[in-house]
């Protein structure tokens, strides 16, 4: 008889038969082990769940006061049912991990989301050998290509700035977990007050809680309704936001767009924004294949994304690759702009 299989697709999610716990289930189950707090892989109703001690907050944030959560230190073990589990950095946003599990020395790795470009916000990702690796590949199209940090600050600020001299206010639409506390580290307080949407203060405090270092910023409600110059502030906000009453209060406004999607044409018409700003909490092509074959594994599962044309590129490079199935699938290629990671 051949080996048992480290990991299972099923209708839960993906399952370690050995030590009977799922990866970012989408159904209730017992023991759930959470890569990341994006509702999209952290939903509520586990029995118990196990994430990294710097994710432990903003998961509970989003799965409730109540819920029973266990943590590992990046690189810590923990054994069940003789399966060896360990959690390392992704890079992807505060407290993000790749899930590595050893069976009998065979070892998979479920990375979740994750990138390797640089974030002041959160732990570098880290790459772990293995013998499966399993991966998303939403951007997973070779005309994805994210431009350094340096670039992006550089275009945040001269539009910042120029709204200042025409006399409008800044509203920079950005995820409320991930995405608005990486730009906020990337701005400079020098140039103008820095405002927050109240949805996306306690993020904010959980981050600083473990030691990011971000700029001083003030709530949008602390303001009085009336008589306040907007004409110099940034304002975060979550896209839920855009063309809102909440907005009219800043008077003449632009709005920018912070997403990995603003990468192609039109992109930003479809959002009805002024500006796109092309930043991502996913790897970009070229990342996604370096991180892959820094793995070492000879078996890929790909999800979430262009699976097709990652699975085809890398059997041509002669790695045993497949779209991960079933619910998995049925999620892969769902590229609208809708993605809370993006």
């Amino acid at each position: 008889m051949g080996r048992a299989p480290i990991l299972v697709p099923t209708d839960c999610g993906l399952h370690c038969p050995q030590g009977d716990f799922y990866v970012d289930p989408w159904r209730p189950v017992e023991r759930a082990v959470i890569t990341h707090a994006h509702s999209d892989h952290a939903r509520w109703g586990m029995g118990r769940y196990l994430c990294s001690r710097e994710g432990a907050g903003v998961l509970r944030r989003r799965v409730g006061a109540d819920a029973k959560i266990d943590t590992l230190e990046y690189g810590e073990a923990l054994t069940i049912g003789g399966v060896r589990i360990s959690l390392h950095p992704a890079g992807h946003i505060l407290g993000s991990a790749q899930v590595r599990i050893e069976v009998d020395g065979e070892v998979a790795v479920v990375s979740g989301d994750y990138k390797t470009e640089p974030d002041r916000t959160c732990t570098p990702f880290e790459p772990v050998k293995c013998d499966l690796f399993v991966t998303e590949s939403t951007f997973g199209l070779p005309v994805y290509h994210w431009p350094s940090e340096e670039t992006l600050i550089k275009e945040i600020h001269e539009w910042w700035l120029a709204n200042q001299e025409a006399g409008r206010s800044s509203l920079l639409l950005g995820y409320a977990l991930g995405k608005s506390q990486r730009a906020l580290a990337l701005l400079d307080p020098s140039v103008g007050p820095i405002f927050q949407h109240g949805a996306l203060v306690g993020l904010t405090n959980e981050y600083r809680a473990e030691g990011v270092e971000l700029p001083e910023t003030m709530v949008i409600s602390d303001v009085p309704d009336k008589g306040y110059d907007w004409s110099k502030a940034m304002i975060l906000a979550p896209p839920s936001a855009q063309a809102t009453p909440w907005t009219r209060r800043f008077g003449d406004v632009s709005t920018a767009f912070l997403s990995g999607w603003m990468a192609i044409r039109g992109a930003r018409r479809r959002r009805v924004v002024d500006r796109g700003f092309v930043m991502s909490d996913h790897v970009d092509w070229s990342s996604l294949i370096s991180a892959i074959g820094e793995t070492g594994a000879e078996r890929v599962w790909v999800t979430h994304g262009y699976t097709n044309v990652v699975v085809r590129y890398l059997q041509e490079q002669g790695l045993d690759a497949e779209v991960l199935p079933g619910h998995w699938e049925a999620e892969a290629g769902d590229t609208d702009m809708s993605e809370e990671g993006e």
